[in-house]
């Protein structure tokens, strides 16, 4: 057994410690560590070199008691596996790694009731703002939020009211220009393919039986949908069921674009041509949407851009910035990117 002299210490290295070990006073340190501008390059470099030796971790609940602020934002999104959810909360983090905020995501798994726990949860650790997804939450949830008194920012969606902060697009208008789109490709048998089929994708699907409706070519049968999570191999099962439905198909909008892939192989597999005999059109823009063969038409959606805006809105907020109405709700917009595959 090790003599006791020999064990290494435990103790946790103090902000005292460092004051002495750099030769400086703890007020110093502290502004050194947090607000270094205000210290002057000498004793930046000293209280660097003694953090780095005695390995002192600022103690941030100390800090935080005595400002009242935790210094933390939660961001709470339905998918951490969905690329989509990946570019935003890409931007989200660009933003908040150059703060002094630390991001706690929460995953959904689209599930209503795991938002309402998660955003109980979070709130109990009293984080300066909250992202979340949507503007559908349960009414639990919004009478939550709305007694929590931080700033929040709901995201991707702009059909609905929001509680506070909002930046988004409008699903159903996606849905019913994508639509719109085949049908002035003279299109006339047009059919839906849907996954997962939570609020975002069913006003797109809205959007879409809209667009048809308006057009004359109401075709409420044409649709094949799951509520399993979306893969190409689901959007090709789709395809082949809708098919069966309605052999004079000559157009399909896809809710997003891994359906829309899976389609087209599909397609491919039966010797369908894309889009001499059917035009496949899908939704976000992945990167292989661009890449496959055909090309495929999609919605863009600016998922980094979105995340970006909000973060900032959060951040400005947070530091006591006041944002008119105009500025609180943001329509980010989107784009019909026109490809081969209609």
């Amino acid at each position: 057994m090790a003599d006791e002299s020999s064990r290494r210490s435990t103790r946790r290295a103090t902000l005292q410690d460092v004051a002495k070990h750099a030769g400086v006073s703890p007020i110093t340190v502290s502004r050194a560590i947090r607000q270094p501008d205000k210290v002057s390059q000498k004793a930046r470099e000293r209280v660097r070199e003694a953090v780095a030796k005695l390995g002192y971790i600022p103690n941030l609940s100390a800090s935080r008691l005595a400002s009242a602020r935790s210094y933390t934002v939660c961001a709470i999104i339905p998918s951490i596996t969905n690329i989509v959810f990946a570019d935003v909360m890409r931007a989200i983090d660009d933003v908040f790694s150059a703060t002094n905020y630390q991001v706690l995501i929460g995953n959904t798994r689209y599930s209503p009731i795991e938002e309402e726990k998660l955003v109980s949860k979070f709130l109990e650790h009293n984080p300066d703002g909250l992202i979340l997804s949507g503007v559908d939450q349960t009414d639990t949830c919004r009478k939550t939020l709305e007694a929590a008194g931080v700033p929040i920012v709901q995201i991707m969606d702009y059909d609905g009211q929001a509680i506070d902060m909002n930046v988004g697009l409008s699903h159903y208008q996606a849905g019913y220009d994508i639509t719109r789109h085949l049908i002035d490709r003279g299109r006339r048998h047009i059919g839906f393919i849907g996954a997962q089929m939570d609020p975002r994708t069913q006003k797109r699907m809205q959007g879409h039986f809209q667009a048809l409706k308006d057009a004359g070519l109401d075709n409420i049968e044409g649709r094949s949908v799951s509520h399993a999570p979306s893969s190409v191999k689901i959007g090709g099962d789709l395809f082949h069921d809708l098919l069966s439905k309605q052999p004079d198909l000559d157009a399909v909008f896809c809710i997003n674009d891994d359906l829309a892939m899976g389609a087209i192989f599909e397609c491919q597999r039966r010797q369908i041509a894309v889009p001499d005999q059917i035009a496949i059109a899908g939704f976000n823009d992945l990167e292989p949407s661009r890449c496959i063969n055909p090309p495929l038409t999609t919605i863009r959606t600016p998922r980094y851009e979105m995340g970006h805006k909000a973060a900032t809105m959060l951040v400005e907020c947070m530091n006591g910035a006041s944002l008119s109405a105009d500025e609180a709700k943001i329509d980010i917009g989107y784009e019909l990117i026109v490809r081969s595959s209609t």
